[in-house]
């Protein structure tokens, strides 16, 4: 049996000499794996399929529940972040971070359409913003949403408040005087709250700001998920 798929390359491992195994995320059937053949090979017609990032309608042959790629044609390669170290590792990070949300047997479909937004959109420049607006919606969709509204203890607003932390267990920001958890800056909460479309106070968004809104997601995603995000370490290491 025969299916075609929308698909981004996720991960690709080696497989025998010339074999890869690929996780794809796709619109259709979600996070799946499939073999591609002979795909090391120098003048492999299906090379392009096991690249980084590559968007592609993905033909592929189901037996015994297994699937293996037999022909591709490509979407976008999205050429221009395999040209810059920057934007390989913002890109980089958000595949990272949609391996690690989204599990076989889900539905992916949301996340698959944001993901190549992102990728588009980091292609195109102003990775940072591009690559924390993602990473905001990828934790919301998955159950891992950040709280950047009042304080998650008190109540009380957040918008003047002299110091802030950021409580890992419960995703959310609270004020200096009853929070516990990481400290926070007011820069973070500001560039977390434009990533997702709320009032924020313009002052406060920063390059430097959205750094270490960086690092908290980092964080954060370790935190819940016990996992070494290394593209984005690599990113932040970066800027």
């Amino acid at each position: 049996m025969q299916h075609v798929v929308n698909a981004v390359m996720l991960r690709a491992s080696d497989y025998n000499e010339n074999d890869k195994i690929l996780t794809l995320l796709t619109a259709e059937k979600g996070k799946i794996t499939a073999g591609i053949k002979g795909v090391k090979k120098a003048a492999a017609k299906l090379k392009f399929a096991a690249q980084p990032f590559c968007f592609a309608e993905y033909v592929l042959s189901e037996r015994g529940g297994r699937y293996t790629v037999v022909n591709a044609s490509e979407c976008e390669s999205f050429y221009d972040l395999r040209t810059d170290v920057n934007k390989f590792y913002a890109a980089s990070a958000a595949v990272e971070a949609a391996n690690a949300l989204t599990f076989e047997g889900d539905d992916c479909r949301e996340m698959f359409t944001r993901l190549v937004r992102a990728l588009s959109q980091i292609c195109g420049g102003g990775e940072s913003q591009a690559l924390i607006s993602f990473l905001s919606f990828a934790l919301k969709i998955s159950g891992y949403g950040i709280n950047a509204e009042n304080c998650f203890e008190c109540g009380a607003s957040l918008k003047d408040a002299a110091s802030l932390k950021f409580d890992m267990d419960s995703g959310s920001f609270t004020c200096g005087e009853c929070g516990k958890g990481l400290g926070a800056s007011r820069v973070t909460y500001n560039v977390l709250r434009k990533a997702e479309d709320k009032s924020y106070d313009a002052d406060f968004i920063t390059a430097d700001g959205e750094k270490r809104a960086l690092r908290l997601i980092r964080e954060y995603l370790s935190y819940k998920l016990n996992i070494a995000f290394k593209s984005l370490s690599e990113y932040v290491r970066l800027i």
